[in-house]
């Protein structure tokens, strides 16, 4: 059966990052965002910053949970509509996904190394 998504009114602030906001139905949806924040005492930019293959974290394999268990089951819309009334949404980020319909597959990545550079002088403790 075909399904219809009607909304009546969605406000949303702020999308981001890989994102999405669908209305209606999608086989599959893989939103990615990889990011690098860095964090500076005093802002300097060496040129050659900003390659995300040199932290491991972009470079490892992300776990798939494997589903071993069989599921039946039968679905009966009796009513053609998926209706909402109102969304309401602040903000969404990283990879984030707000929809109204049926879908599929979904497999969100959302990848971000933080770091921090402050200035060490000498005689101050330093925070290990």
């Amino acid at each position: 059966m075909v399904r219809i998504s009607a909304v009546r009114r969605i406000d949303i602030n702020d999308i981001g990052l890989a994102s999405i906001c669908l209305l209606g139905d999608c086989v599959e949806i893989v939103p990615t965002a990889q990011a690098l924040a860095v964090q500076r005492q005093y802002s300097i930019y060496n040129g050659n910053e900003g390659a995300l293959s040199a932290f491991p974290i972009f470079r490892r394999p992300i776990p798939v949970p494997s589903c071993t268990n069989e599921v039946h089951m039968q679905v009966m819309n009796r009513n053609p509509y998926i209706a909402v009334d109102e969304v309401d949404i602040l903000a969404f980020s990283s990879s984030a996904i707000m929809q109204v319909g049926s879908n599929e597959r979904i497999r969100c990545v959302n990848r971000l190394k933080h770091i921090r550079q402050l200035v060490h002088r000498p005689g101050e403790a330093r925070l290990t």
